[in-house]
């Protein structure tokens, strides 16, 4: 679900930025409103997981790979404003030290799975959840179906984008300039793998860190349960020790990042200009895109605007590391470190401007 430079014209490109755009604006004044120094933890915590948990690429049908986004879990915590936040984040570090997705197609990228699915996830959660307790089983099938909901409609709403790209940009011969699939092969493709596994692993995840909190610290559910109560304050009369178990356990998951290249293939639509020159890539292109054969020539706009970003640590790869396991663990450091430096520079920012605002008041 990562869009890369090339697949998407600039005029979407910049419709998707101007589409996110409120959504950002919203979400940081939303979080000003309630920051507290025990919020900046949190989202620092859970962009972080969301960056890792993105790492782990799964085979999906078609010989194609995909991975979980963190977003159900994430929203379930923190809200969909706060969630926003950090998984936006996470995938602009991604964008632009790594090359998982384009630098023109962050907006895309995050109004796809920041915005929509953090507010799909938190309708599906407050709508399956209702006000049953914050220990029930239910908020844990509901926290599952959030993320499972959540996943493919960002997946659908990526699939359309891709899709609408030969009907709109084509040259003067008539070939495709972005994109080369219309709707009725981006559809399918993207969907098949997220409604199986991807999805799937997004709904076992979001199930199973929520029952975990439900026996280890009730309180970070409280923030999207409808209940009485305040989360930010729970937390901080809970103190550190509430969530290290949480930042343990994204330790654990970093070290583990290195299962996430064992995958074969590369995600529907993610594809780079050479891979269309490449006879073994042109054949998994073609099986995964209903048997349809990709062009023998990349896409002149994809071709153009594919070079435009040269990320410093492109695929997860480091240059001065020979080996491939090793390289990919230390990208899951630097990123979480990256992740973390961003998160409390959005908390010192916001809390200079909320004590300016005070100081200026009446």
């Amino acid at each position: 679900m990562h869009i890369p430079d090339g697949y998407l014209s600039p005029a979407t490109c910049a419709a998707l930025y101007s589409g996110a755009a409120p959504f950002w604006y919203v979400a940081l004044r939303r979080v000003k409103r309630v920051l507290h120094t025990r919020l900046v933890p949190l989202l620092s915590l859970f962009a972080a997981f969301s960056f890792v948990i993105m790492m782990f690429n799964l085979p999906l049908p078609g010989g194609t790979t995909g991975h979980a986004v963190g977003i159900g879990l994430a929203t379930v915590v923190l809200g969909p404003w706060a969630a926003m936040l950090a998984v936006s984040m996470a995938l602009i570090i991604q964008a632009l030290f790594f090359g998982d997705g384009g630098i023109t197609a962050i907006g895309a990228n995050c109004f796809n799975i920041a915005i929509v699915g953090s507010l799909v996830s938190y309708a599906v959660y407050r709508a399956v959840a209702g006000r049953t307790a914050i220990v029930s089983p239910r908020r844990v099938i509901a926290a599952g179906l959030a993320g499972y909901a959540a996943i493919n409609v960002s997946a659908l709403c990526a699939a359309i984008e891709f899709g609408i790209q030969p009907l709109l940009y084509r040259d003067a011969s008539g070939a495709p300039l972005y994109c080369p699939y219309p709707l009725g092969i981006a559809i399918p493709a993207m969907m098949i793998g997220h409604l199986t596994i991807a999805g799937l692993a997004e709904l076992f995840v979001s199930a199973g860190v929520v029952a975990f909190l439900q026996q280890s610290d009730p309180s970070l559910l409280r923030a999207t349960s409808g209940l009485a109560g305040n989360l930010v304050e729970e937390v901080s009369q809970a103190g550190r020790k509430a969530l290290r178990p949480l930042w343990l356990g994204l330790g654990a998951l970093m070290l583990l990042t290195p299962l996430g290249i064992l995958a074969a293939g590369s995600a529907w639509g993610e594809w780079v200009a050479s891979d269309f020159a490449d006879p073994a890539v042109r054949q998994q292109i073609a099986a995964s895109s209903l048997n349809q054969a990709p062009p023998a020539r990349p896409p002149k706009g994809l071709e153009r605007l594919s070079s435009m970003w040269t990320a410093p640590f492109g695929r997860y790869a480091p240059s001065y590391v020979r080996s491939r396991s090793f390289g990919y663990l230390l990208s899951a450091m630097f990123g979480v470190g990256l992740v973390m430096l961003g998160s409390f520079g959005i908390g010192k920012l916001l809390r200079s401007q909320h004590r300016a605002a005070g100081a200026a008041g009446p």
